[in-house]
């Protein structure tokens, strides 16, 4: 039997720097625009074992050998070795040490738990991504801040209870606290700490 350290993790992006500019830019849409829903599908390239489509092209396009990725798990991800081969980053199951974060539908650890940054250095903390069931099912909850010119509704489903009040907590920490991409399939609809959220809807 092959040993699984030398197994051949999968393919990453078929034209890695097209595709890697392509998605970055849209990222940037994503944190500029709260509540814009971005595909992030890419010719050529498929989801890994263990990571949704999207998580899959954001870690490739941001994450490198400085930047350690939460997985759970950490080393023993399934989608681990896949992206150290391709991105040089390293997994970790340690949230403090992370600087992008994988979770699943309705997983812990908690927003807390992962760096905010400090004072002196508030770009220092960690990008966490979110899977959800779909963006339309769920509570909905009201954006306002920077990128929106009053407010706009968004309503991602499969989240874990007390979620909502998290992201209340951490957008009361600006400018620390950390930034969000919620994730279904190969789409994104970003989060970020300037964004202030009020539930309009339980279910």
């Amino acid at each position: 039997m092959r040993d699984p350290a030398t197994r051949d993790p999968g393919r990453g992006f078929a034209a890695p720097i097209f595709d890697s500019q392509a998605t970055y830019r849209k990222l940037q849409d994503a944190l500029a625009r709260p509540g814009l829903i971005q595909n992030l599908d890419r010719d050529g390239f498929a989801a890994v074992e263990g990571l949704p489509l999207a998580a899959a092209a954001i870690l490739l396009t941001l994450a490198d050998y400085t930047t350690p990725v939460w997985l759970p798990r950490g080393s023993e991800h399934p989608a681990a070795a896949w992206l150290g081969f391709h991105s040089g980053a390293k997994a970790t199951a340690i949230p403090l040490e992370a600087s992008f974060a994988f979770l699943a539908k309705g997983a812990e650890p908690l927003l807390r738990d992962f760096a905010a940054g400090d004072e002196c250095y508030p770009d220092r903390s960690a990008t966490v991504l979110l899977e959800c069931s779909d963006f339309f099912n769920g509570p909905r909850i009201r954006l306002h801040g920077p990128g929106i010119r009053t407010s706009v509704d968004i309503a991602p489903s499969g989240l874990r209870p007390g979620f909502w009040q998290e992201v209340e907590t951490n957008a009361e920490r600006f400018p620390l606290g950390v930034d969000l991409f919620f994730v279904v399939g190969a789409k994104i609809m970003g989060l970020p700490r300037t964004t202030q959220i009020t539930v309009v809807e339980t279910l």
